[in-house]
This record gives structure tokens, C-alpha cells and sequence, in this order.
């Protein structure tokens, strides 16, 4: 593949020296990981899901550099959204993750929470220094990396105010307007769908539908036609063939077929889903991770190459071009070193009843199984974002690996559970971080941050917040109680520890997983990239649907532009839709904060909306509004934005 460098040109050029790794932009930087990683971390315990915070923390970070101090640079912007997006992240690693312990019967204390947070952290880092000039260099033309394209957009727009902030800002008010009053108001719902049924027998019928939100319509739009097309056909053959399948074949089963509880006649299409389709769509994803690492191996081993040859070579070191400066590669042997070290000291020494043998075992599989799904995760979020990114599959795979090895030498006593409860959690925060660092990377890449000074950012972004998120989990697993017995399920964390208990018990279905390697494995010969494909199979149905909505107005307004003036357009199209994801995420992140303090009234107004056709109707009508907006907009005649991101058009045209 040849490389891009030569002809793009960042908004900063590599000769133009601004301010960037700043006093100012660090503090802000650490102000907002502390605060959106401790609001995610209630929403995430709450809901399962957190908000993505790069968009947001460039938004704020420029309206409180720009608007209120009147001194920050693009890149000073870039520095607090790279800092500030990694609470967030953090957040998801360790709620999905660090519960399963306390079901386990630990009562984790905070420095333990801190000590898998940075061991996680840093391998993600460590891991993403060489995979930077493959994934964001390299395949620049390929992955679109839409949050960090939608952040590159934002901080240029920012910059230059005029029609670009115009068309930006819109899509910020217009989103989080309409996030406000759907989630905020409760004035309509925001998950629509229905009930098909396709047999006469009752019980052989599927639910469809759609989470009607801003962000994903945008998402949909940046990822353009033919990913999310893929993605929805993944969905399509979890919920239209698989579900269907399966209610059709246990219809008449008196008894539960494991790993669900309840006969198959008495779930719905939802518990099928959870019960079944999920780890069929966990295969597929590690499939396509497998597949992902192969093709990118080369590079990572060509980077690693390289790296070894300027330890020793300071004059080539000292020529490099500032935008293609990573840390050092010294540095980066001696932060790995002690990583492992730390890896060791914490697996053999501070858990219970472990051994030397275990603990080094555990090392090399967090090292393993951290470099595959640190580089699947890296390039999944490049095609479909960091909201969308499967983590939970690619942590449910780490731990039947994890366990299944365990389980062949023997070691399935309850402190076994722990240990691989522990090394899926250290796995699932360095997948966490890998997909942010992705994201800020190309941001910083676009706009020509020095990728050194960025991934430094990172490494403050991981350990500043650590030690809050894990205050404030124990804080809420103290004041409301975690899993079914408390106000806040947990339900990724309660997943894992089902998982973990159920293979090394050795009652895990893992033929469903290897049903969906293998319809990974078809995909791929068809010479179509699996990890789309598995993303929306392994993903819910109303998360796939709204992005093939936005996806669909991306195709319809490629088809009716001409070419001559498809890339002016097109900026018009990623600009408003960057706007629009923006405003969702601002507007869930303040309703978190909100939730965080208890101040949740407004939150429970949603409760009141009935569940009917009509309200069903009002929000997917409401929604394809929206997008009929989002068409008008894009179509509407006058002065183009200025070109600002040589490069980033067009980046639905190669993507895989």
C-alpha cells in the first residue's frame, strides 16, 4: 500500500511551529478526563453504554480557549480533547470490567482499580506508537475514523470561524436540541420499533427498530453507504435469519437449551439475541480481529524494525519531520519494561493464592491477546467510531481464552476466576484506550499535531483520571449497589462474570462462537472485509438501523452531485454531521453529569412516554425529519466552506 505522507498536508504544516503541549491545555485537558470519566462511569454502570467525549471536549476546550481566554491555538485544542476524551474511555474499560470482581466476592480497593487502569492504559498507548504510521498514515484514505475526523473538522472549523463554523455549530445546536428533548424532556421516544411476525406460530417472530438519535445519523453519514451497508447486512442476518432460526427450531423444546435459563418458546427476540446471537457475533469479531492483525503484522513488524534502528541511530532520529515524531523508541522499550514488570509484580504478588507460573502466564496472555484486540479495536473504531466499537465481544473472547487456558492446566478454583477476571479487565481497558488513541490520533494527524506530544497527552489522560473513576465506582457500588441486586445492573460486567464462571465450570456455549468464526471466514473469502459485517451482527438491531439511515442520505447525495462538485458538498455533509454527533454528546454528557449528582428528575420524565405504534411513529418521523434536514442542508445552494483538510474528502470512496 503506498503511503499517504507524500501527498497530504496537515491544517499546521510540519514547518509551522504554534503552541501546543501548553500549561493551560493540560490542566483543561485533566479537568475534563476527571469529569466525563466520572459521569460515564454512572451512565455506563446504569445504561451499559457510555458517550463518546472526543467531540465534546474539542467543542468545549475551544469555547473555553477561544471564547473565554482568547488564546488557544488548533493544536492546544487538540492537546485538551486528547487529554480530556480519555476519562471517558477509561471510564468504559473499567465499569464493563472491574464489577465482575465484586460478584466474584472481591471488594476491590481503589490503588487495585488504579493499578489495572494504568497497566491497561499504557499497553493501549504502548501498542498504538507503531501501529500510528500503518492505521492513521498509511490507511489515511481507507479509515475514515469518524469522531476523529468529526474532531479535525470541529477544531479547523473553530479556527477559521465563517461558513465552516456556520454549518458545524448548526449541527451542534440542532443536535443537542433534539437530543435535549427527546432525553432530557422525554417528549418522544428515542428507541422506536415493532414486532414482525413470520410464521403462525406466535412464537416465531422478530423485533425491529431503531435508537433515533443524532449521533448515529451522523455517524452514518461520515462512515458513508457501503460500510454501514455492511454493518446492516450483519444485522439483518442476526435478527432476520438467526433469531428466526432459532425460535422456529425451539418452539417446541420443553426444556431450556443452555446458555439461556428459559425455554427458547418463552424468550423473545431480544433474550434470543443476548442468549445466543451475541456470541455468534463475538466469533465473527474475533475472526475478523484475527484477519485485521495478519494484514497490518508486516507494518507492525517493519515499525518495530525501524524503531530498533534509530535506538541506535541518533543522526536519522533527529531528521524526522515534526508531524512524524513519536516518542522516542528508547523510551518506549523502558515504559514497556516497566509495564510488564508492574504486569508480573501485580498478577503474582497481589492477588490471591497465585504462583508464579500463573502469573506469567497471565502476562503473556495480556500481551497477546492485548497487541490482537488493540489493533481490531484500532481499526474497527476507524470504520464505524468509538461508539460503536464491540468491546464487550472482543473482552468476552479475551476471558473464554483466557479461561479456557486456565481450565487445561487445571486452575479452577475461585481465585483462578480472579486472576482472569483481572487480565480481561487490563485487556478491556487497553481495547478502551486503543480506540480513543486512535481517534485523537488522526485528529492530531489532520490538523498536524506532533504525534509525540499527543501520545505523552495520552499517558496523562490515563493515569490522571484513574483514581477518580475507581473513587467513584466503589462510591456507587456503596451508595446504589451494582448487578440485579442494586439500582445500577452492570450489565457488560455482569456478562463477564457469567462468562468467566461459566467456561472454566466448562458450561460456556463455545460452539456459537466457532459458528461465528466460521461465517466471519465466509465472508472474508467473498473478498469483503468480515469486521463491518460482524460489528453489525454482533451489535443490537436499532443501533445498525439508524446508521444505514445516515449512510443511505450520504449514498443519495453522492448520487445526485455532480463530480465536479461531489467534494465541496460532501465537506458541507461531514461538517454538519460532525455537528450533530457533537450536539448528542454534549447534551449526554451534561444529562450524566446531572444523573452523577443525583439531580435525575428531569431523566425520569422519559418514563412517562407510553410504548405504542403512535409514539413509535412520532420518533422514527421525527428522526427521518432529520435526515430529510440533514439532505436540504447538504443540497442547499451558496458559498462553499473553505478547504481546510486537504485529504479527509471523499473517505468513503476506499473504505473497506
Amino acid at each position: 500500500m503506498q503511503d499517504n505522507k507524500d501527498n497530504f498536508q496537515p491544517y499546521i504544516k510540519a514547518g509551522q511551529s504554534i503552541s501546543e503541549f501548553s500549561v493551560r491545555a493540560i490542566i483543561l485537558g485533566i479537568i475534563l478526563a476527571v469529569v466525563f470519566g466520572a459521569a460515564n462511569a454512572y451512565v455506563g454502570l446504569k445504561v451499559g453504554m457510555t458517550v463518546s467525549a472526543s467531540i465534546p471536549a474539542a467543542v468545549i476546550s475551544m469555547a473555553i480557549l477561544r471564547g473565554v481566554l482568547r488564546k488557544g491555538t488548533v493544536l492546544e485544542n487538540n492537546m485538551v480533547q486528547t487529554i480530556g476524551s480519555s476519562g471517558e474511555s477509561l471510564a468504559a474499560g473499567v465499569i464493563f470490567t472491574v464489577p465482575a470482581l465484586i460478584f466474584l466476592g472481591v471488594s476491590p480497593s481503589i490503588l487495585e482499580i488504579f493499578i489495572m487502569s494504568a497497566l491497561g492504559g499504557c499497553l493501549g498507548i504502548l501498542f498504538m506508537i507503531p501501529l500510528r504510521k500503518y492505521l492513521i498514515v498509511r490507511e489515511h484514505s481507507t479509515l475514515p475514523y469518524p469522531e476523529g475526523t468529526a474532531c479535525a473538522k470541529i477544531l479547523v472549523a473553530g479556527q477559521e470561524g465563517g461558513s465552516k463554523a456556520k454549518l458545524v455549530f448548526g449541527g451542534v445546536i440542532i443536535g443537542g436540541l433534539y437530543k435535549f428533548l427527546m432525553i432530557g424532556l422525554g417528549l418522544w421516544k428515542d428507541v422506536v420499533g415493532f414486532k414482525l411476525k413470520l410464521s403462525n406460530n406466535p412464537a416465531v417472530q422478530t423485533s425491529l427498530g431503531a435508537e433515533v438519535t443524532p449521533i448515529l445519523l451522523g455517524v452514518g453519514y461520515i462512515i458513508g453507504l457501503r460500510i454501514a451497508a455492511l454493518m446492516f447486512a450483519g444485522a439483518v442476518l442476526g435478527w432476520l435469519v438467526l433469531i428466526p432460526i432459532i425460535q422456529f427450531i425451539g418452539a417446541n423444546l420443553t426444556a431450556a437449551v443452555p446458555p439461556a435459563t428459559n425455554q427458547i418458546n418463552q424468550l423473545d427476540a431480544t433474550g434470543i439475541w443476548k442468549a445466543y446471537v451475541r456470541y455468534i457475533g463475538a466469533g465473527a469479531v474475533l475472526l475478523g480481529g484475527i484477519v485485521s492483525l495478519l494484514k497490518s503484522l508486516p507494518i507492525v513488524i517493519s515499525s518495530i524494525k525501524q524503531g530498533f534502528s534509530k535506538l541506535f541511530n541518533k543522526q536519522a532520529e533527529s531528521t524526522v519531520c515534526r508531524t512524524d515524531n513519536d516518542i522516542k523508541f528508547k523510551y518506549i522499550v523502558l515504559i514497556s519494561v516497566l509495564t510488564i514488570i508492574g504486569a508480573i509484580a501485580y498478577l503474582v504478588f497481589y492477588k490471591p493464592d497465585s504462583s508464579w507460573p500463573k502469573g506469567l502466564i497471565g502476562v503473556l496472555l495480556i500481551m497477546v491477546l492485548g497487541g490482537l484486540f488493540i489493533t481490531v479495536a484500532s481499526r474497527i473504531v476507524g470504520i464505524v467510531g468509538s461508539s460503536s466499537s464491540p468491546v464487550s465481544g472482543m473482552t468476552i473472547t479475551t476471558l473464554v481464552v483466557v479461561s479456557l487456558i486456565f481450565v487445561a492446566f487445571g486452575w479452577t478454583n475461585e481465585s483462578s476466576m480472579i486472576i482472569a477476571m483481572s487480565i480481561g479487565a487490563i485487556v478491556c481497558i487497553a481495547v478502551c484506550m486503543a480506540g480513543d488513541i486512535s481517534q485523537d490520533l488522526k485528529t492530531g494527524y489532520l490538523v498536524g499535531a506532533t504525534p509525540y506530544k499527543q501520545q505523552i497527552a495520552e499517558f496523562i489522560g490515563v493515569l490522571a483520571p484513574a483514581l477518580v473513576i475507581a473513587w467513584v465506582l466503589l462510591l456507587l457500588h456503596t451508595t446504589y449497589g451494582l448487578g440485579s441486586e442494586g439500582q445500577l445492573q452492570a450489565p457488560q460486567a455482569t456478562l463477564m462474570h457469567i462468562i468467566v464462571k461459566g467456561v472454566i465450570s466448562q458450561e460456556l456455549p463455545w460452539v456459537l462462537l466457532l459458528i461465528g468464526i466460521f461465517i466471519g471466514a465466509c465472508i472474508e473469502f467473498m473478498g469483503i472485509s468480515s469486521l463491518p459485517f460482524a460489528i453489525g451482527l454482533y451489535l443490537p438491531f436499532t443501533l445498525s438501523a439508524p446508521i444505514i439511515i445516515g449512510g443511505l442520505v450520504a449514498g443519495l447525495v453522492s448520487a445526485t452531485t455532480k463530480k465536479d462538485e461531489f467534494e465541496q458538498t460532501n465537506e458541507k455533509g461531514i461538517l454538519f454531521s460532525s455537528g450533530l454527533v457533537a450536539g448528542d454528546a454534549l447534551i449526554g454528557i451534561i444529562l450524566a453529569l446531572l444523573a452523577s449528582v443525583s439531580v435525575d428528575k428531569v431523566l425520569k420524565l422519559r418514563d412517562e412516554i407510553p410504548d405504542g405504534p403512535m409514539e413509535s411513529l412520532l420518533g422514527f418521523g421525527l428522526f427521518i425529519a432529520l435526515a430529510i434536514g440533514l439532505i436540504v442542508i447538504v443540497k442547499l445552494k451558496g458559498s462553499p466552506p473553505e478547504a481546510g483538510l486537504t485529504g479527509c474528502n471523499d473517505l468513503r470512496s476506499n473504505s473497506q
